[in-house]
């Protein structure tokens, strides 16, 4: 099953998720994603680290959700499991 960790205030994307059956988790802050095992993260990226210093790592695709709808990012999921 595919696992995706969603930026705790992404609220209709993770319903949305959720709804088709996705495993949905919610992302309080980038550690939140560190050593699990997550096929995607959607983010809002309103954290950015301005000094480029980078504490979290994951192996996920990172979707940044700025100005995408929840449909969008269904469908670019979607898309990014077809490939």
């Amino acid at each position: 099953m595919t696992k995706i960790g969603v930026e705790q205030s992404l609220t209709d994307i993770h319903e949305a998720l959720a709804e088709l059956g996705y495993e949905v988790t919610e992302l309080r802050h980038a550690a939140d994603a560190a050593g699990v095992d997550f096929d995607f993260c959607v983010v809002t990226g309103l954290d950015t680290n301005v000094m480029g210093i980078q504490e979290a790592r994951t192996d996920a695709s990172i979707i940044e959700a700025n100005g995408m709808t929840a449909n969008e990012i269904v469908n670019e999921i979607r898309s990014r499991l077809n490939q």
